[in-house]
């Protein structure tokens, strides 16, 4: 009897999943219909992410900020970067990037910054020009300054044809840069993990335009200002597509792989390839020390 009520628990959850991520999906008389949820179901999922618990600075026994880098051709952070090509898909799967693109475009997103120490912010107009970029072609600058009869100075208007515009978009993201802070609760005697800043690592629209691939830090998002968008955008569960995850989970389940490429140190913060130059391996094993020092205070604090 107990294993039958167990049971009915456990597929009233999963059934309950089903539902949130094949929203009106088997309801739907039109294809319009699907992912539109009524007012009571709205009200009655209360979906929204689970709230940071309230931490004391008192409490914090141990702290340390580190960056990572998470490389996108990994496969384990394939559902950060697909889908690229949004034509054959639904409205509700996007990239990450694109995500904080359109909410960026939209207002939704403010809290957007130069740098990962949020010294300078950044508004959409300071950004155009990272997302797009227009150039005239050469037969149009040859088309400008011809002389034609009926054309006053500086009146004069490119006809569409001499005109280049390239977009960024979601494939030209080659990685993200993440900051956070490690510290360890000695209230609730756990080492846990506090993500605070998203960086895509990409090549700004001006350069791939003169064929220049290398990537750059676009801008720095603070993440808990947009834990509510991350939320309502859902990442591909390549297991069941019934149960999607929310970009909000995955980056705070830390499900993604990442390499630390700087901790916060005496000597300006300094990164890892600036005292392990030329050697790949050793950064690598520099990186694992970093993270072996902070699990292994976690370690020692059970040490007799």
């Amino acid at each position: 009897m107990k294993l039958k009520n167990f049971l009915l628990v456990v597929f009233g959850v999963l059934g309950g999943y089903t539902s949130l991520a094949q929203s009106n999906l088997l309801n739907a008389k039109t294809p319009s219909e699907i992912g539109k949820k009524t007012a009571a179901q709205l009200e009655s999922d209360n979906d929204k992410p689970l709230p940071y618990g309230y931490v004391h600075d008192r409490d914090v026994l141990m702290g340390k900020t580190t960056w990572e880098n998470i490389d996108l051709d990994e496969r384990i952070n394939f559902p950060l970067y697909y889908p690229v090509d949004t034509a054959f898909v639904g409205k509700e799967r996007r990239s990450l990037f694109q995500v904080l693109l359109n909410g960026i475009k939209d207002g939704k997103i403010t809290e957007v910054y130069g740098d990962d120490y949020f010294n300078s912010k950044k508004s959409l107009k300071d950004l155009e020009s990272v997302f797009k970029f227009r150039d005239t072609v050469p037969a149009g600058i040859d088309e400008f300054n011809t002389d034609v009869p009926g054309y006053k100075s500086g009146k004069k208007v490119l006809d569409k044809q001499y005109i280049n515009e390239t977009e960024l978009s979601a494939a030209d993201v080659s990685g993200y840069r993440i900051k956070g802070f490690w510290y360890f609760d000695k209230r609730q005697s756990e080492l846990k993990y506090r993500l605070l800043a998203i960086c895509p690592m990409a090549t700004e629209a001006r350069d791939k335009a003169k064929g220049n691939t290398d990537s750059i830090e676009l801008f720095w998002v603070y993440f808990p200002s947009v834990r509510d968008i991350l939320h309502e955008a859902k990442a591909f569960n390549d297991r069941n597509s019934a149960m999607p995850i929310t970009f909000d989970q995955l980056l705070n389940s830390r499900r993604f792989n990442g390499v630390i490429y700087k901790e916060e140190n005496v000597y300006g913060d300094r990164k890892i390839e600036d005292y392990m130059k030329d050697n790949a391996q050793s950064q690598l094993l520099e990186s694992e020390r970093v993270k072996e020092k902070i699990r292994d205070f976690e370690q020692d604090m059970w040490t007799y």
